[in-house]
């Protein structure tokens, strides 16, 4: 399974994100999802910077150093196991459209579906590569520009859409603007956690998992919000319920709220994944 981490601080951070570091966590995180490492960040100017690589991390340590270095208000991390399109740069997450960052982990099949609705929307062109995660993505943003750069109401309205005509297996999802981060999981198939350390105070910031790891000095009593795939350190995470849709304003409120009570109308299951899917889904510890 694709892991996902993403932070916002609100204000701009030196915050250290070792994708890979020291051996233990190279070996563990990288060669379990080996197709792709990505980090998106917003400037202090608010600028989108986007780094990735269409290899494993463990292999490119100008990367790691480069993302050691990367500062900015709000961070999206992503390490990718492939099941959709190839190892290739133009299918490793973070993507970026309208000034936002996205990054997603599941699978979403129906493409040709979900291609046609998009050229309905006028959308297509935003499609760069052959992911499942670029087209939730695009259909996510032409619905935001149907509702006039409102994020939350074109997010919703495009998962509402997903779930009633196309196959999911999951959709969880972060997407990043220059001062607010939304995080979405449906259904429960996958785990998605939320760190809510806003009220500061909380001590020293660094955090680990099996595949990726992040720290940072300037955050051990600062405020921030924190989310990833599987807890990090003995915090208080909160897993998200299935449909839960967290919204991550720029004053660091945090609302939560279910905008998708129901299953995917075409859920899929494991028996209805192919073995790569599954292997990618639920690699071995």
């Amino acid at each position: 399974m694709c892991r996902l981490f993403g932070l916002h601080a609100g204000h701009p951070v030196t915050a250290t994100f070792w994708l890979l570091d020291a051996p233990d966590s190279l070996s563990a995180q990288s060669r379990r999802n080996p197709d792709g490492t990505g980090l998106g960040v917003f400037e202090a100017d608010g600028t989108p910077v986007v780094r990735k690589q269409p290899i494993a991390a463990w292999r490119d340590l100008a990367f790691a150093a480069e993302a050691r270095e990367m500062t900015g208000t709000t961070f999206i991390a992503h390490v990718r196991y492939a099941t959709t399109g190839a190892t290739a740069e133009a299918n490793t997450h973070p993507f970026l459209q309208d000034n936002r960052i996205f990054a997603h982990n599941g699978i979403v099949e129906g493409l040709d579906i979900l291609d046609a609705r998009l050229t309905q929307l006028g959308a297509a062109d935003l499609v760069r590569g052959d992911t499942d995660s670029e087209r939730v993505f695009a259909l996510i943003t032409a619905s935001i520009r149907g509702h006039g750069g409102d994020v939350g109401a074109g997010l919703v309205e495009a998962l509402h859409w997903l779930r009633e005509n196309v196959p999911i297996y999951a959709v969880n999802v972060l997407l990043a603007t220059v001062t607010d981060l939304w995080a979405l999981r449906y259904p429960d198939t996958h785990e998605l956690y939320l760190l809510d350390r806003t009220a500061g105070g909380h001590g020293e910031f660094a955090m680990r998992s099996t595949r990726i790891t992040a720290g940072s000095a300037h955050l051990h009593d600062a405020p921030s919000a924190i989310f990833a795939t599987e807890p990090m350190d003995d915090g208080r995470w909160q897993l998200m319920e299935s449909g839960e849709l967290v919204h991550v304003a720029a004053d660091l409120t945090i609302t939560r709220r279910t905008v998708l009570p129901d299953p995917p109308v075409h859920q899929l299951t494991m028996s209805d994944l192919s073995p790569n899917m599954v292997q990618s889904q639920h690699p071995p510890a």
